[in-house]
C-alpha cells in the first residue's frame, strides 16, 4: 500500500526465506526496462511495511491480472477482484483468498543494480503469520492442501507444487 493509501498487488518470482530466527523474508523487485522502479519498492520505501501472500492455483488467474504495468494510482485489488482484509500489525491489507499471509516490517533494502533488469533485495521481518486452518495437518502446512504455485521465469511459465520427492540428508 502506498503512503497515500492506494492498494498495490504484485507477483514476485524472486522470493524466499532469509532467516528463521527472527523470521525474515526476501524478495527482489527488478528495475523496469525503461529504467524506472516498481511501485512495490516505492511503497515499501515510503511505508516501511508490506504483506506477502502465498498464491495458490485457485487464485492464479487473479494474481496474473496484478502483473500488469499499471500506473501507481491504480488499485490492483480492484483490477484483480481479490478481496483486501485488514492486517493486524501493518497498514497494508492482506489478500482474503490467500491461505497464507505474512505481515512484514522492512528490515533492509540492498541496492544491487539500478540498470534495466537490475534490482534491489528487500528484507522484511515477519511480524504476524496468518495460516488458514484448512491447510494445516499436525502443526505443519500440508502442501497438497495449499496448492501453491511458483513462477519459473519468462513472461508466463509457472509450476505447481504437486510433484515432490524426499531426500535424506547424509550424516557427517
Amino acid at each position: 500500500m502506498s503512503a497515500s493509501g492506494t492498494y498495490n498487488l504484485a507477483p514476485f518470482s524472486f522470493f524466499t526465506c532469509a532467516s528463521a530466527n527472527p523470521p525474515v523474508l526476501a524478495f527482489c523487485p527488478m528495475v523496469k526496462p525503461d529504467g524506472s522502479g516498481k511501485d512495490t519498492l516505492a511503497n515499501i520505501r515510503e511505508t516501511r511495511e508490506f504483506v506477502v501472500n502465498i498464491v495458490s492455483e485457485e487464485i492464479s488467474a487473479q494474481m496474473n491480472l496484478t502483473s500488469g504495468e499499471y500506473p501507481p494510482e491504480v488499485d490492483e485489488f480492484a483490477v484483480s477482484g481479490l478481496t483486501p482484509i485488514p492486517s493486524d500489525c501493518v497498514g497494508a491489507p492482506r489478500v482474503a483468498e490467500s491461505s497464507v499471509n505474512m505481515e512484514c516490517r522492512l528490515t533492509q533494502i540492498v541496492e544491487v543494480s539500478s540498470k534495466p533488469a537490475g534490482g534491489s533485495l528487500v528484507l522484511g521481518e515477519v511480524l504476524r503469520f496468518h495460516i488458514d486452518d484448512r491447510i494445516v495437518d499436525g502443526f505443519k502446512i500440508d502442501p497438497d492442501r495449499l496448492h501453491a504455485i511458483g513462477r519459473m521465469g519468462g513472461p508466463g511459465s509457472y509450476s505447481r507444487t504437486r510433484d515432490r520427492f524426499e531426500l535424506t540428508r547424509p550424516k557427517a
